[in-house]
């Protein structure tokens, strides 16, 4: 049996995909995969290390704003094209999964052309433009969130399945972690996080809330900064007069390998609104402030945002409110209401899809079974 799965460019496609292959492995010992993306974008660092055969394809993504520039965009995609069709010819696959980005189009088209079948998978609530053409051709298209269902062609066949989430991140004992963390039993513990770069709007608006919480012993916070802006942010938390040596219940870090210690842990979360976080603090449970991303494509951090304020387990503050110090307001709201941020999590763990991988992995079987 084989199997190629592509998908490229950001973390939110490269990892959910890694994880669909290695389910793939797990629930079929002996099956053979490829990984297709392309030479310049994160899965060609993180495929090979993760141990999965990979082959690369030429591909650029279109300007939404200058169409005058998509000229060699297109010309480099009619040309990715051909390269898939020969790949996708060479290895004859049973299935492609696809998992979006301008990587996936050209190789699930070669594969819909050669007949063979396509399965797709779309993070977020506002989906992708490579998957909403795609949907035409493939088999099953399956679903983060329900939301993103209207925006796909009617005649494609969606399942809500969720987004596959660490096994790290749902082994790890929240007891055991605040112990290891030195949190005291009813004392509240607050992340945040604004992705791998970091976010300089978030930790801006922190400021006030770190002077705040300075010294408080019922309030513990980690904040991650992202490596770029740690130096920086640690310069402004001086001028600001926040003694972190002084005030043991701060703790400031430019980036955390352990995520998962500090999820089990936490009480509250801040942070953007991508769909593989989201899907983690949705399977922990956890109630959250989400800052969509103001520049990602077609703005879907702020759909994804939505859906989950929309069922109560976040609240949301569009990026340009940082300023006014609204996340101030909201964080003291919350942390003196643990009342509502217990209905936060209850409704956070319903919107939780902790199966994920189990439901894409049936979708597939099942077309490879079928064939």
């Amino acid at each position: 049996m084989r199997v190629i799965i592509t998908g490229g460019g950001t973390g939110g496609h490269v990892y959910p995909a890694l994880a669909i292959a290695r389910g793939l492995q797990q629930a079929r010992p002996g099956i053979e995969l490829l990984y297709m993306g392309t030479a310049r974008g994160l899965e060609a660092d993180v495929v090979p290390r993760a141990g999965f055969p990979f082959r690369t394809i030429t591909v650029q993504g279109l300007e939404r704003r200058r169409l005058w520039k998509n000229v060699p965009a297109l010309a480099k995609t009619i040309k990715g094209l051909g390269e898939a069709w020969f790949q996708v010819r060479r290895f004859r696959p049973h299935l492609v999964v696809g998992t979006g980005g301008y990587v996936s189009g050209p190789v699930c088209l070669a594969a819909a052309l050669q007949g063979i079948p396509v399965v797709l998978h779309e993070q977020n609530a506002y989906p992708g433009l490579t998957n909403r053409l795609l949907a035409a051709v493939a088999r099953a298209v399956c679903l983060t969130f329900p939301e993103a269902a209207g925006r796909f062609p009617r005649r494609a066949r969606l399942v809500t399945t969720g987004l596959p989430v660490r096994p790290e991140i749902l082994r790890a004992d929240r007891g055991i972690c605040r112990g290891k963390l030195g949190l005291g039993e009813n004392q509240l513990f607050l992340v945040v996080i604004g992705g791998s770069q970091g976010a300089r709007s978030l930790n801006r608006a922190m400021l006030p809330v770190l002077k705040e919480m300075a010294g408080r012993p019922d309030v513990s916070i980690l904040q991650v900064t992202g490596r770029r802006h740690y130096d920086g942010y640690l310069q402004q938390v001086r001028e600001w007069g926040i003694d972190l040596d002084k005030y043991g219940n701060i703790t400031i870090e430019p980036y955390v390998y352990d995520l998962e210690h500090a999820l089990a842990a936490a009480d509250l979360v801040i942070g953007r609104a991508g769909a593989s976080f989201l899907a983690e603090i949705l399977a922990r449970g956890l109630p959250s402030i989400l800052i969509p991303y103001p520049h990602a494509a077609a703005n879907h951090q702020e759909y994804n945002a939505r859906a989950v304020a929309g069922k109560g387990a976040a609240v949301l503050i569009p990026d340009r409110e940082l300023k006014s110090g609204r996340l101030y307001h909201v964080v003291n709201q919350l942390l003196a209401d643990r009342g509502r941020l217990q209905a936060m999590a209850a409704a956070a763990k319903e919107l939780g899809r902790p199966g994920a991988l189990e439901a894409i992995l049936e979708v597939i079987l099942t077309e490879l079974e079928n064939m």
